[in-house]
């Protein structure tokens, strides 16, 4: 992945999940409140979720147990599987977490050893915070329904808080061309 498609897809991102909050669209803020405890939510975010992983785990070099690779697979898919009729609370929230993780590191490997092309940081500096939150909301994750509980609780901080993002979404694509 090149560094500006690295920057410009998570700045389209950004603009698109805070363009609806930002406009006060009844449609987006219902569907963030319901997001955490949603079950087509689930099985989009946690299932295309398991997919990448197990694409990931399919393609293992023998280096990184790529000889035992049909076990893992076999393994995870019966975890990823066994999660949706076991601990179906949350599962939104963990598969979002969880793309959040697997999507950032061709994001950051496409920005890695760039130093001539100090924007860059624009779009790493905000991802590392990403991986940090995703890893704590991973593990906690009736934290997200904390957080969208405070965020809707006023109408401004709702709109306060998507035009802030769909503003640095379009930094980001801004940026990107820069590249």
């Amino acid at each position: 992945m090149t560094l500006f498609a690295a920057t410009l897809l998570p700045g389209l991102v950004l603009f698109f999940v805070g363009a609806p909050l930002a406009l006060g669209s009844t449609w987006a803020s219902a569907s963030f409140r319901s997001f955490p405890r949603s079950a087509a939510a689930s099985y989009l975010f946690f299932g295309a979720a398991a997919c990448w992983f197990l694409f990931n785990i399919w393609h293992l070099s023998a280096a990184d147990f790529g000889d035992y690779r049909v076990l893992l697979f076999i393994g995870f898919t019966l975890v990823a599987t066994l999660a949706f009729r076991c601990v179906p609370d949350f599962l939104s929230v963990r598969g979002l977490c969880i793309l959040i993780l697997l999507a950032a590191s061709p994001l950051l490997d496409a920005a890695y050893m760039e130093y001539e092309r100090p924007l860059r940081l624009l779009m790493v500096t905000p991802l590392y915070v990403a991986i940090a939150l995703a890893i704590w909301v991973g593990a906690q994750p009736w934290r997200m329904r904390d957080f969208l509980e405070w965020l809707f609780a006023r109408p401004g901080r709702s709109r306060r808080g998507g035009a802030l993002i769909a503003a640095y979404g379009l930094l980001l694509c801004g940026v990107a061309f820069t590249f």
